[in-house]
């Protein structure tokens, strides 16, 4: 079947470029230069030039030519727009590949005969073009998060970074474009990334029309820009690496331990949303810093649950205490160890987040104990329960939201998106078979009608949190999730 899409493979450069530069009869440097996922890492060896500002500024203007090497979107517009018109393109830049979706079939033919007698090139590079194997290019092969539909956030990709990119260094790069609330940066695998924070989504439009594609310094430092699809960012910390202009008495680190850099950094997994969105949650939730015990650094995705209740659990039960922490995709109970469960999260982080405020939990008149397991998956079977694709999964939407309220059980428990005529009667009735009730406040927020229900113990909240959650009440799914306060 022939396609309107095909991909560009550019002609990759060497992993490294070596270059002898002499400056005088006295004075002389060697540069190398390692190309990784299209971005230089520079390794200066010294031989008797003593450092200084003028040679270092000498040196990057010959960087600058090396990055002309690499070609751009411009570049590929001039190169195939003559055969018809483009409607898509996307630039993979950590493969050195282009996909390019063109309008109709024809225009695609005519671009790969054309090329197949003709060896195009860009600055010298040879190219090399094929049909992809999409037919049409989605939002996921674009990366766009929210793509073109404007939001107060802005997603910013750094590219080809040299220079160090400050909170400072991205105001003074966005804030002429309107009032700067927030900023959060972090390191994923795409390269450097910041969420900028707009007073008004006016101005995040405007900036991003001003900004894309735009570099930061000559050469170097080019900005990828896309809307979030974040409706608010947090940050906890005011450092080099995230900012809330609006409350300066924010401490620069967490008391007692040192600044983090954000779990971005460090988190690989994808999450049922995949990566990218999943960072960006992960970056507006906990800012500069990470909940204290949490390193953000797990790659384990599958939990061992055991000393369970035999008689009393289920994988549903499961579900509904576990998706607390992340996105479910399978659970399984181990039928030759009756009182063992496996449940595998959507990504590291999440799981990592599960065993840290679910260790040592009492479910059921049992202390559970949770742990990583040895199985990096669970393997779908007629054994398993599936909940990939549960709309029960609460980080879908929300995420945000979802991984600040993260806490061990409390006696306190939340419940939403409950009738507008509810009233404290119906909730009592909901779940005072799980133990002794201490009070309990039903209260309008943000339009929708929410309860709080106090227990006496952890115990008892937890137990009610894990049999209620998701049940119907008079025609309404109750979501259930423990509240830290500590009375109504």
């Amino acid at each position: 079947m022939t396609h309107t899409s095909f991909f560009i493979l550019y002609n990759s450069l060497p992993p490294s470029l070596s270059l002898s530069l002499s400056l005088s009869s006295s004075f002389s440097v060697s540069v190398t230069l390692s190309l990784s996922q299209a971005s230089l890492f520079i390794n200066l060896q010294w031989l008797s030039l003593p450092r200084s500002f003028m040679f270092e500024t000498w040196v990057m203007k010959y960087l600058k030519y090396l990055y002309m090497m690499f070609p751009s979107q411009k570049d590929l517009l001039d190169l195939f727009q003559s055969f018809g018109v483009i409607s898509k393109l996307v630039m993979l830049r950590a493969k050195n590949q282009a996909l390019i979706q063109m309008q109709d079939v024809a225009s695609a033919v005519s671009a790969i005969q054309f090329y197949e007698k003709v060896q195009p090139n860009i600055r010298g590079r040879n190219i090399y073009v094929q049909f992809s194997s999409h037919q049409e290019l989605t939002p996921m092969d674009q990366n766009q998060g929210r793509g073109d539909e404007p939001n107060r956030i802005l997603l910013a990709t750094i590219h080809h970074v040299l220079y160090p990119m400050t909170v400072d260094v991205l105001h003074k790069v966005f804030s002429p474009h309107g009032t700067v609330e927030k900023i959060v940066t972090f390191q994923k695998s795409a390269g450097f990334q910041a969420l900028i924070q707009y007073q008004s989504r006016q101005s995040a439009v405007n900036a991003r029309s001003a900004l894309q594609g735009r570099n930061v310094y000559d050469g170097c430092c080019q900005l990828d820009i896309q809307f979030s699809n974040l409706e608010e960012l947090q940050v906890n910390y005011n450092n080099d690496r995230s900012r809330d202009f609006t409350n300066p008495d924010l401490p620069a680190e967490q008391k007692g331990r040192p600044s983090q850099s954000g779990h971005a950094d460090t988190v690989q997994g994808s999450g049922a949303r995949g990566g990218m969105a999943n960072a960006e949650a992960i970056a507006a939730a906990f800012g500069g810093g990470l909940p204290h015990g949490i390193t953000g650094a797990n790659d384990r995705c599958t939990i061992l649950a055991s000393n369970l209740n035999p008689d009393r659990i289920d994988e549903d039960k499961l579900f509904n205490l576990f998706s607390l922490y992340g996105n479910i995709v399978r659970i399984k109970l181990l039928r030759n160890k009756p009182d063992h469960a496996l449940i595998q999260m959507g990504d590291g982080f999440q799981a990592e987040l599960a065993v840290h405020f679910l260790k040592g939990t009492v479910l059921f008149g049992k202390r559970m104990e949770v742990n990583y397991s040895k199985h990096p998956t669970i393997i779908q079977g007629a054994d398993t329960r599936e909940y990939a694709n549960s709309n029960l999964n609460r980080f879908n939407r929300n995420a945000a939201k979802n991984y600040r309220y993260c806490c061990s059980p409390t006696k306190m428990i939340h419940l939403s998106t409950l009738p507008q005529d509810i009233t404290e009667e119906d909730i009592e009735s909901l779940v005072q078979e799980h133990g002794i009730i201490v009070n309990i406040k039903v209260f309008e927020a943000n339009g929708k009608i929410q309860a709080l229900v106090q227990f006496e113990t952890e115990d008892e909240a937890t137990e009610a949190l894990v049999c209620k959650h998701a049940t119907s009440l008079t025609g309404s799914i109750v979501r259930i999730s423990f509240s830290q306060l500590q009375n109504i």
